[in-house]
């Protein structure tokens, strides 16, 4: 299913959200925070709390930095180093559960027809990626896809935001208006991307109900429908 909403003109750069559409992300987040409990669970003082504590880690570190909101990355280590404290154990631990998992959240295989997908779409426009996630692209396949990957907190506020997609229209020299953004959510790409001036197009294929109401200049149902823009 395609469906225009605004034209799509004068686009130079394409720009990829990427958990959730350029792979399913939900297998890989669950087995990171699943290395993640594992290592914690060698600790046997971890081991004596309440099954909330880690919610509370995380609501302690965004108490105490609310611009962690921001940036996923910090947010964790923070919140394992706030637990470490708590537990009063060696903050050394904090790194390695940690280190685990952020080997499993980039243990990723994008598919050989998504990666041809972008070989035909780069011999018309460049191609970056926006994300809000700390998936690190050079650990796997999508490793050298992109002219430049911006992410939510080293490179400013999360999306629907409009700091990366300024940030990302400064840095290719082109004016916002020539980004196309595309990603699954409606609340974060969608929305950010309209919110900066740039085109959008929403990857609709999950059973979410999303908050935001305004449209997306071009709405797909499968990634590969974007050959239409070759």
């Amino acid at each position: 299913m395609i469906r225009f909403n605004r034209a799509l003109e004068q686009a130079k750069v394409l720009s990829f959200d990427l958990d959730d559409t350029l792979y399913n992300n939900h297998p890989v987040i669950k087995a990171a925070l699943q290395a993640q409990h594992d290592y914690l669970q060698t600790l046997p003082q971890w081991r004596e709390q309440e099954a909330d504590f880690w919610q509370y880690c995380r609501e302690q570190a965004l108490m105490q930095q609310p611009a962690l909101a921001h940036d996923v990355t910090a947010l964790r280590k923070q919140a394992l180093t706030h637990a470490m404290n708590h537990l009063g154990v060696d903050n050394s631990h904090a790194e390695h559960a940690y280190r685990a998992f952020a080997e499993a959240r980039s243990d990723i295989i994008v598919a050989d027809s998504v990666l041809a997908l972008l070989d035909t779409l780069r011999q018309r426009f460049r191609l970056i990626a926006i994300t809000n996630g700390n998936v690190d692209v050079t650990r796997f396949n999508l490793h050298g896809q992109f002219d430049a990957v911006f992410m939510a907190g080293p490179d400013g506020r999360a999306k629907p935001y409009s700091d990366l997609y300024h940030k990302a229209a400064q840095a290719m020299a082109v004016t916002p208006q020539q980004i196309i953004h595309i990603g699954d959510s409606l609340d974060t790409d969608v929305q950010g991307a309209n919110n900066a001036g740039c085109k959008s197009v929403w990857l609709n294929n999950q059973a979410i109900n999303y908050h935001y109401k305004g449209l997306a200049d071009m709405e797909i149902s499968d990634i590969h429908e974007l050959e239409i823009l070759t």
